[in-house]
């Protein structure tokens, strides 16, 4: 827990790791709380056509703990890899603590992923089960000749007669005894094994520790203005197959006795965003940056809306200053931009309430991690200059290792420093401000520069919702500056358009640093949790250099 202080240097001063010699998950989010308030409201599901419905502590330990008798009664034992595709819901929550209760490792998937994303991670991570649904049972059906591991598949529904060899998730929820022996884990033993979003390579299995989730409590509370406060009720549009919606919002608000509220997994639409917002009386909010620029094409949210939130984070990408600008008015509080990462998550926050703010930086090292910008050779590099962000070990937030692949793992280490892959400043107050991926940064006329401060100035554009800065192959300059955008509803495409955005980002950053050319298209590429893809639109924009003229 984060001790209650009046400044960020007490703060950071006063917090010690206190980690128990014995921790499981599954108990911690569930039993834990059931022993003393029973009846405490932990999940509320939201319903479009208002019948939303609540669980509660003593409800969910116990259909969990039925559940994880469930597991093991088909064969699931410590360590074994069950695979969750299931959207945001109260039976997500319960596999997942479920499955923490057994010892075995929770494997959490989008039902977004393709039929080849699906493949690829359950092969790799030898899952033994899957929990899902009709929707994704779909998809799974298609797979089981080429997943000789996949023993077991439990369905939450399905339309028809159960599959031969499926399991009822009802059933194993509901008819088994309520009590379960949970694994005695260490903070150290295997917990869950989430797969990177792949934005600059295959994705890799990052395993953790149940200590995970103690070790992004720090983070949590100091950006969500020291959470639990009276009231509070947790709510993100973010899956909860990615490490955000699963790691920023659901398990720590389920530790710390915070209600969060569920919604049916949808394409994001932002008057459906708020409206959930209002209904549910959401005080805390995760949104990533991405969702928070859709979010725009409401003009005055709060006018429209009942909305009574006390704290947003963000992070995923680069929030911009533009975005979280227009959002802090918008919404009436100012938005916590914080970063991390699959392997390491929450180790760079800002906290408004503590007065640690700058737009358009991802604010300063949160209590308890140790972050530095570093060169090659592992060494700090001056105030002010542009670094590989980096965070040093031990940490209790830090992963495990990749499953299986101990070369990745130690390519990913600098001494005790893990390097991130994302360049950055730091400055003279401590402000970490994000740069670029490593494979994102534009050499262009010998300039370095960094695709969010354009793609932050774009955003500000009246025409614009998304856009995305790459760099393209040029003979003369190296690299171009090319920008893909997405317009608003209500603008089209056209040359006097293409040149006003090019004069936008000429006038506001500088000459080295407009698109000198300006694609418009439907959408752009984005990895489930909603990063930009660059990687994709590097390889389309270095396709179209080498394409011989017609």
């Amino acid at each position: 827990m984060l001790p209650i202080r009046d400044s960020y240097d007490t703060l950071r001063r006063d917090f010690r790791w206190q980690l128990p010699a014995r921790f499981n998950i599954g108990v911690a989010v569930s039993d834990a709380w059931a022993a003393r308030e029973p009846d405490r409201i932990c999940l509320q599901h939201f319903s479009p056509d208002g019948a939303h419905l609540s669980l509660t502590y003593g409800a969910f330990a116990a259909r969990s703990s039925s559940f994880a008798h469930g597991l093991v009664a088909n064969g699931i034992l410590p360590g074994d890899r069950v695979a969750i595709l299931l959207p945001q819901g109260f039976e997500t929550a319960i596999a997942h603590a479920a499955i923490y209760k057994t010892g075995a490792i929770a494997l959490p998937l989008a039902l977004l992923f393709g039929v080849e994303a699906l493949e690829y991670r359950l092969r790799d991570a030898g899952a033994s089960a899957i929990v899902t649904n009709g929707f994704g049972w779909t998809k799974i059906a298609a797979l089981r000749d080429r997943l000789p591991a996949l023993k077991r598949v439990v369905l939450t529904d399905h339309a028809g007669e159960m599959p031969a060899d499926a399991r009822s998730f009802r059933r194993l929820a509901d008819e088994f005894p309520a009590v379960f022996a949970a694994a005695d884990t260490t903070p150290d033993d295997p917990a869950m094994m989430i797969y990177t979003s792949g934005t600059t390579g295959p994705p890799k299995g990052a395993l953790h520790g149940h200590r995970v989730l103690l070790g992004h409590i720090p983070g949590f509370q100091f950006h969500h203005a020291n959470l639990p406060q009276a009231g509070d009720r947790m709510w993100t549009p973010a899956d909860w197959a990615w490490a955000g919606g699963l790691l920023n919002a659901l398990l720590p608000s389920l530790l710390l006795g915070v209600p969060v509220v569920s919604s049916p997994g949808q394409k994001f639409d932002p008057h459906m965003a708020l409206r959930i917002m209002a209904e549910m009386q959401v005080r805390n909010a995760f949104i990533p940056p991405t969702a928070l620029r859709l979010l725009k094409v409401v003009e005055d949210p709060r006018a429209h809306y009942n909305l009574n939130l006390r704290t947003i984070g963000s992070a995923g990408e680069s929030l911009g200053r533009e975005t979280g600008e227009w959002a802090s008015v918008a919404f009436g509080v100012p938005v916590n931009e914080f970063y991390g990462q699959t392997e390491c998550n929450i180790v760079l926050s800002s906290a408004a309430h503590l007065g640690v703010l700058k737009p358009g930086s991802m604010g300063k090292a949160v209590p308890g991690h140790t972050v530095a910008i570093i060169d090659t050779q592992g060494n700090s590099v001056p105030v002010g200059t542009v670094g590989q962000v980096a965070v040093r070990r031990p940490d209790p937030v830090m992963f495990l290792g990749y499953w299986n692949n101990d070369t990745a793992t130690e390519r990913k280490f600098i001494g005790d420093w893990m390097t991130t892959g994302d360049q950055g400043v730091q400055d003279a107050e401590g402000y970490v401000t994000f740069f670029g991926r490593d494979d994102d940064v534009i050499t262009s006329s010998g300039y370095r520069i960094g695709p969010g401060e354009i793609e932050d100035c774009l955003a500000g554009h009246p025409a614009i919702q998304l856009a995305a800065a790459i760099g393209k192959p040029d003979a003369l300059r190296t690299e171009i500056v090319k920008a893909y955008v997405v317009l608003k509803p209500g603008h089209a495409a056209s040359p006097a358009l293409e040149a006003e955005i090019r004069d936008w980002v000429k006038t506001r950053l500088s000459m080295h640093e407009y698109p000198r050319e300006v694609e418009f298209v439907e959408s752009l590429p984005l990895t489930t949790s909603g990063k930009v893809i660059r990687r994709l639109l590097r390889q389309q924009a270095a396709a179209e250099v080498a394409k011989p003229a017609a």
